[in-house]
């Protein structure tokens, strides 16, 4: 993301790896337009993306700026209803990591014009 200062040390990243049952992919991207757009409303959000592998697992990181405001996005009523969606209708598997950046470095490379 052009403009996006990152990684950058005391960020809380999510790695959620997960797999979908296919009966209900379409309910699932339907709720997952409305919880990624709360995502991005949320205090202290700085992005998310997922990714999906050729043996169709999908990993989605999320980075939050601290600790304080990832607990409010983890908590949050929407947020806790969809995780109920998802375990009773569209995961067949998930895990999910979350830790603090304890160290941060970056490279763009950029074209002498």
């Amino acid at each position: 993301m052009p403009g996006v200062e990152r990684p950058l040390t005391g960020q809380v990243v999510t790695v959620f790896r997960n797999r979908l049952r296919p009966e209900h992919e379409g309910a699932y991207r339907d709720e997952l337009a409305v919880v990624a757009e709360l995502a991005r409303s949320m205090p202290g959000f700085v992005e998310t993306k997922t990714f999906v592998a050729g043996d169709g697992e999908r990993a989605t990181i999320v980075t939050f700026a601290d600790a304080a405001s990832h607990r409010g996005w983890r908590d949050h009523p929407r947020h806790r209803e969809a995780q109920r969606h998802g375990i009773a209708d569209y995961y067949s598997e998930y895990s999910i990591a979350v830790g603090e950046t304890s160290y941060a470095s970056s490279f763009t490379h950029r074209p002498e014009v």
